[in-house]
């Protein structure tokens, strides 16, 4: 009879597999990275990846979930708290917490670009990559909407339009970072640019 195994051990199993396929996906890509590489990576059997994730598809979709998860998961409220305020909270969700320009972007942001751009006209990605979206855009403008009500912003333009237009640059950003590089494209002087429009089209009052 073999012995049970508890839920936490079993989240702290998938973690470490995906802690591991994250390293995995920044040192190959997407589309060199396979089953075996995370595998060899993590230490474990076939039989002990392929008990959590189906193919290497189903684990990078677990794996950029979890980025997305981590800033949506506590509730709005909370998060505006914790930052300070509501500019501080909109702020975060493309900077990180150090909430400041640099030349450095998501390392997983080259890989998430073959996934999408390479499997555009594969269904489930298209589906996956319409649900990413339209997540971060929602919750970018329920961001922008809290500081509306809390007489932080008094945007110039719609709240619905200002939230696809920082996911868009910002997705922009990382299709030329992941071609020419961020000191071809000066990530950092670009970045502190769309900070400074967004200052001014919503009207940060401070």
């Amino acid at each position: 009879m073999s012995p049970k195994v508890s839920q936490e051990h079993k989240e702290q199993r998938r973690n470490q597999l995906l802690q591991a396929a994250e390293e995995v996906f920044i040192e190959q890509g997407y589309e060199n990275t396979t089953m075996k590489h995370v595998m060899d990576k993590a230490g474990v059997s076939r039989g002990g990846l392929y008990q959590y994730f189906d193919n290497k598809e189903d684990l990078f979709e677990a794996l950029i979930g979890e980025q997305q998860k981590e800033i949506m998961d506590d509730s709005l409220q909370a998060m505006i708290e914790q930052q300070g305020s509501c500019w501080e909270a909109l702020l975060m969700t493309f900077l990180g917490e150090e909430k400041r320009a640099t030349d450095d972007m998501d390392p997983l942001a080259p890989s998430k670009l073959e996934y999408f751009i390479t499997g555009r006209n594969e269904k489930r990605r298209r589906e996956h990559a319409k649900k990413r979206y339209h997540h971060a855009y929602g919750f970018t403008e329920k961001i922008i909407k809290a500081g509306i009500e809390a007489g932080e912003f008094a945007p110039r333009f719609d709240p619905e339009v200002i939230a696809r237009y920082i996911i868009s640059y910002v997705d922009g950003l990382a299709v030329d970072h992941a071609i020419v590089g961020s000191e071809s494209i000066k990530l950092k002087e670009q970045t502190e640019l769309l900070i400074e429009y967004l200052r001014w089209g919503l009207n940060v009052k401070e």
